[in-house]
C-alpha cells in the first residue's frame, strides 16, 4: 500500500518501512521531533530540529 500524496518518494532511505508512505513517515516525525531525510538534505546524520535551523542559518548567512 503505498500513499495517495505521493507520486515518487525522493527520500534516499530506501529500507525505511515507511518510504513511500509520505504521510506515516511526517507522522512518525512529528513523535520524534524531527525531519525526514526528503525535506532535510546535507544533515550529516542529524535530522534534529536544532541542526535544520543551524544548516538553514548557514545557508542563509553565505
Amino acid at each position: 500500500m503505498s500513499c495517495v500524496n505521493v507520486k515518487e518518494c525522493s527520500c534516499t532511505k530506501k529500507n525505511c518501512k515507511n518510504h513511500g508512505l509520505c504521510c506515516q513517515c511526517i507522522e512518525k516525525h512529528k513523535k520524534t521531533d524531527s525531519l525526514p531525510y526528503c525535506l532535510f538534505l546535507n544533515n550529516e546524520g542529524d535530522k534534529s530540529i536544532e541542526n535544520y535551523y543551524k544548516k538553514l542559518k548557514e545557508h542563509f548567512e553565505k
